[in-house]
């Protein structure tokens, strides 16, 4: 479970442990990903190892999964969510956009999420079973951030091409896109907005809540619920799809 110490990552770490599945997380940041292992293994009642690692690195994604083979005994579910976080301050007109900025995002979320694959998947074909979701984000289907939307449209690319190759070893691979969703960060973004624009912080969390059909706002746990079940062996007839999870978008048609 990459991106694993806070917001949707943990939230999937928790909905896969209470599933009976064995977890290890793995961040960056060593201290975030002390204190969620912490929460997590009290939590679920066994430990989670915490995997320090930089998914932007070669080398580091190679050592990550080598040790979570070694502590998990092997690596059947990959969950690649290891990314900026998207919604948290306004996104890089087209003028302000650096390729400093562009492929930093994109080395972390696209080749990261890829790096991921190719380093498990392996394990998962010589065991003819696997699963790996990718977090993408509902910015592959709507303008307003073009750094964002690129990531996750590529993320859905990889998806599908992974999914036709390692399909028919038993993998399947699918990538979910959540919208606007509550995690611990929350408070503190409503908090911001809501001093920057003179209005109370209910009317924030309103506007927010309003831009998807059910007229609140998704929490990460609503995420991992979908994760889970695409992680699980009910989801066999899902494969290479990219699933909207944020709550419905007004006037969108999909097919």
């Amino acid at each position: 479970m990459t991106g694993g110490s806070r917001g949707i990552g943990k939230a999937v770490a928790a909905a896969l442990l209470a599933e009976g599945a064995e977890v290890a997380i793995a961040a960056r940041d060593l201290g975030r990903l002390d204190e969620a292992s912490a929460d997590l293994g009290a939590a679920a009642g066994r430990a989670v190892p915490a995997l320090q690692a930089d998914t932007g690195d070669d080398a580091s994604v190679r050592r990550l999964v080598a040790a979570a083979q070694d502590r998990l005994g092997g690596v059947d579910i990959l969950v690649n969510c290891a990314a900026r976080p998207a919604g948290q301050a306004p996104p890089l007109s087209w003028p302000e956009i650096t390729g400093e900025a562009f492929w930093s995002d994109v080395n972390v979320k696209v080749l990261g999420y890829l790096r991921c694959a190719q380093a498990a998947a392996p394990g998962m074909v010589a065991a003819g079973w696997g699963r790996i979701i990718s977090v993408s984000g509902l910015a592959a289907l709507s303008t307003g951030s073009v750094i964002g939307s690129i990531r996750n449209v590529a993320v859905s690319a990889m998806t599908k091409n992974l999914a036709d190759e390692l399909g028919p070893s038993g993998v399947n691979v699918n990538a979910v896109h959540p919208g606007l969703t509550r995690t611990e960060a929350t408070p503190g973004v409503i908090a911001a907005q809501a001093a920057a624009a003179g209005v109370d912080p209910a009317e924030i969390e309103r506007r927010m809540a309003g831009r998807n059909l059910t007229r609140t706002l998704i929490d990460a746990s609503q995420v991992a619920a979908v994760i889970a079940f695409l992680a699980s062996p009910l989801s066999v007839s899902i494969n290479g799809e990219s699933i909207a999870c944020g709550g419905g978008i007004p006037g969108v048609i999909r097919y």
